[in-house]
C-alpha cells in the first residue's frame, strides 16, 4: 500500500489536508471554503466518492468552517470528532454524518488506521492525527503550545510529519497583536514557535534516525513567513549538525496554496 499526502491549506486562516491510499481518502479538517477543498481533490486526482471522512482536530473555525457544505458535496461522507469537540462545534452538521472517536484509541476508515492523540491548545479536547498504511505513517501535529513526551513519542516515527511552526517569537512580541493575544499564543495552550519546532525536529532526528519528509505548518500570517520559518528551522538544525538533504527533507505547507502530492 502506498500513502499520499497533500496540504490544501495550512495556516491561521484555514486548514485542510488530504491523506489517501489506493482505496481510501480522508480529509483532516475543513477550515477553508468548500470550493477550495473540491479544487484540491481535483488537482490531486481524488474522486469525490473516494473521500470517506473528515477528521476534526478541534472546533476552531479555521478547522471546521466547511463541514456543513462538504456533507452536501461529497456522497456518503462521514465526519469524525471526539465528544468534547462535537459539543463545541457550532456548525450545523446533521446527526447522520456525525461519528465519535475516543482520543488515544485507534480506529479504521477503509484500509487506513487512524490514531487521534492529545495536543495542548485552548480548545475543548484538541488532537493531532497519525494515519497508518501498512508500514507507513503520516502525522499531523498543529495547534499545540508545547510538545509533551507523549506527543513526541507519537510523531517521532512518522515518515511524513506536518509540524506546526506558527510564529517567530520576536515578530510576535514586537508585532501589533494585543498583549493578551500574544500571551495566549506563547502559552502552553497556544502555538509552537519556529524555535520550538526546530528543537523538536532535532530531538526526533537524534533519537529516531530515518528517512523522513517534514512540512512546516500552520504559519501565522502576521508573525511568520515561509522564508523566516525555513531559515529558523535550518539554523536550529545546523546548530546540532543536522543538515537538510536526502534523509531529512523540510518544506513549508503554504497558508494559501496547495502543496505537491507527497508519495510514501
Amino acid at each position: 500500500m502506498s500513502l499520499k499526502f497533500c496540504s490544501f491549506a495550512s495556516g491561521s486562516s484555514g486548514n485542510c489536508y488530504l491523506v489517501k491510499s489506493d482505496e481510501t481518502a480522508i480529509l483532516i479538517d475543513a477550515g477553508i471554503s468548500g470550493k477550495k477543498i473540491l479544487e484540491g481533490l481535483e488537482q490531486t486526482e481524488t474522486p469525490r466518492e473516494m473521500v470517506r471522512a473528515i477528521l476534526v482536530t478541534h472546533e476552531h473555525i479555521d478547522h471546521v468552517k466547511s463541514l456543513p457544505v462538504m456533507t452536501k458535496r461529497i456522497p456518503d461522507l462521514q465526519i469524525y470528532a471526539n465528544e468534547a469537540t462535537w459539543d463545541q462545534i457550532d456548525r450545523p452538521v446533521p446527526d447522520e454524518y456525525r461519528n465519535q472517536f475516543t482520543t488515544g484509541e485507534d480506529f479504521k476508515i477503509g484500509d487506513l488506521l487512524i490514531r487521534p492523540f492529545p495536543v495542548s491548545h485552548d480548545a475543548a479536547e484538541p488532537v493531532g492525527f497519525s494515519v497508518f498504511g501498512e508500514d507507513r505513517q503520516i502525522s499531523v501535529c498543529t495547534d499545540s503550545g508545547y510538545i509533551s513526551e507523549d506527543i513526541f513519542n507519537e510523531i517521532c516515527t512518522a515518515d511524513l510529519l506536518l509540524l506546526e511552526a506558527n510564529h517567530e517569537k520576536e515578530m510576535l512580541l514586537f508585532g501589533r497583536y494585543p498583549y493578551p493575544l500574544k500571551q495566549r499564543i506563547l502559552g502552553e495552550e497556544g502555538h509552537l514557535s519556529n524555535l520550538t519546532c526546530g528543537e523538536c525536529l532535532c530531538k526526533i532526528v537524534n533519537e529516531q534516525p530515518k528517512k523522513r519528509q517534514v512540512l512546516l505548518g500552520h504559519l501565522s500570517h502576521e508573525n511568520n513567513t515561509p522564508e523566516v520559518a525555513m531559515q529558523a528551522i535550518i539554523n536550529t538544525l545546523e546548530e546540532e549538525r543536522i543538515f537538510v538533504g536526502d534523509e531529512l527533507k523540510v518544506e513549508v505547507a503554504r497558508r494559501d496554496s496547495i502543496s505537491r502530492l507527497y508519495k510514501l
